[in-house]
């Protein structure tokens, strides 16, 4: 079923008060189950204004009429959050971190265009440190699908591979999060990626990110909230992580993207940018950096 929502997204703070308020009497198990709604926000127009502040926190280029590939994320974000926050969906919220994200752009999306935006739970999965949710959100225009992407939110619990003595293999053979080092693997037989930039990120990356995106759980904004929460200081936003990445090295106006989140970027701390044209890594500065976020661009065929 789905469910028609208001011409604007929802406001994020009271869905993630209410996620919060609830988190404490859900327990998340394996085998859970969910077949909650589909939202869909019809007639969505981009306010530009936060438009151009979100360019300038995340480094794309202000004016141009097109949005940036992972803008529509964070119009999508409020919808996804709706849905997670409820009292049918059985994961907590508090504590569920972004594993993954892929993002697919069929053609430049105009920034003054009329949109349809849909977000769903496509599905639970299974995973070596607990279970997975796998939200869909797709962007359409005058009945084309125009940009989709999935994202995967991890709830950490004991699995019964944990329970025996041994990890289960996830869903995808991923274990990356926002929390804990994973991913897809090592570098392999395509060879370590070269330093491009090295940035130096301020204590202020989590709330000027939360400012523009809505999202301002406690973890991204001071190092007092995030130590309540078990990070010994602020962390930034995965998805802020994934931007810079991407405004840095650029896509096709038709690309794929596909980003794993591996570990915490602390904030404040220096990190280095690799590239090699289609492959992207942020990690800790020095030769030896942890892998924060490890990522892939390629050109698809654009729609139409």
């Amino acid at each position: 079923m789905t469910t028609a929502a208001p011409s604007a997204p929802p406001a994020l703070g009271p869905l993630l008060a209410r996620g919060a308020l609830l988190s404490p009497f859900k327990r998340p198990r394996p085998g859970v189950a969910f077949s909650g709604g589909r939202l869909t926000l019809p007639r969505l127009r981009v306010d530009l204004a936060r438009l151009a502040a979100y360019e300038r926190v995340c480094g794309f280029p202000t004016g141009d009429d097109a949005l940036p590939i992972t803008y529509p994320h964070v119009l999508g974000f409020p919808l996804a959050m709706r849905i997670m926050s409820g009292r049918a969906f059985p994961l907590p919220l508090l504590g569920l971190v972004h594993t993954s994200v892929s993002l697919t752009r069929h053609r430049p999306l105009p920034a003054t265009g009329t949109y349809e935006l849909l977000v769903h739970v496509d599905r639970l999965a299974p995973h070596r440190r607990g279970t997975e949710a796998v939200v869909v959100t797709e962007l359409r225009q005058d009945g084309e699908r125009v940009w989709e992407s999935e994202s995967a939110y991890l709830a950490r619990h004991r699995t019964p591979g944990q329970e025996a003595g041994q990890a289960p293999p996830s869903s995808e053979g991923r274990e990356g999060s926002e929390g804990s080092e994973g991913g897809e693997g090592g570098e392999g037989a395509e060879g370590p990626l070269p330093v491009v930039d090295e940035w130096r990120l301020g204590t202020d990356v989590g709330r000027r990110y939360g400012a523009v995106s809505g999202d301002r759980n406690p973890i991204h904004l001071s190092p007092l909230t995030a130590r309540l929460l078990g990070f010994p200081r602020a962390i930034a936003h995965g998805m802020w992580t994934a931007a810079r990445c991407l405004a840095a090295h650029g896509t096709p106006d038709a690309a794929r993207v596909r980003a794993d989140f591996r570990a915490p970027v602390l904030l404040p701390g220096t990190v280095a940018f690799a590239a090699d044209g289609r492959r992207f890594e942020l990690r800790g500065a020095g030769e030896e950096g942890r892998v924060h976020v490890r990522g892939r661009v390629e050109p698809v065929a654009p729609a139409g």
